[in-house]
């Protein structure tokens, strides 16, 4: 099996954020950091190269297998921003504004186009949720 590639580092999270080439989204990353911060009770860290994530915990696959793995976490994308949450909450999608979603993954293009009262809601709904699965 493949080593597992995204890892916690000890890479500088406001470094990452300060080359990031646009002021809007260095804006929006340091939005996210406090919504996470805050959620988590925990500082930032990278994970591998372009994630910044919250919190850790051990992940139990159904094979027994364990895996260091964060609460949330989200990266700047040439395209959106990606915020890697926990759970489904529709109710509080419906809210949220313009977004799209995947599997494991919420698309954001600007913060400037959802409100982030219900971005905070669903982060802490996420990480509630990835804890009382996780612990």
């Amino acid at each position: 099996m493949a080593e597992l590639q995204t890892k916690r580092t000890g890479a500088s999270v406001d470094a990452f954020i300060a080359a990031q080439p646009d002021a809007e989204v260095r804006a929006d990353c340091r939005t996210i950091i406090r919504i996470m911060s805050a959620a988590t009770g925990d500082a930032p860290s990278m994970w591998g190269p372009a994630i910044v994530g919250f919190g850790h915990s051990k992940l139990k696959y159904a094979s027994g297998k364990e895996i260091d793995w964060m609460e949330v976490a989200f990266s700047p994308r040439k395209a959106n921003l990606t915020l890697y949450l926990y759970g489904t909450h529709e109710q509080l999608l419906a809210k949220l504004g313009k977004h799209r979603t995947s599997k494991a993954c919420l698309y954001i293009k600007r913060l400037a186009d959802v409100d982030t009262k219900v971005l905070k809601a669903l982060v802490e709904a996420s990480v509630k949720e990835f804890r009382k699965a996780n612990r």
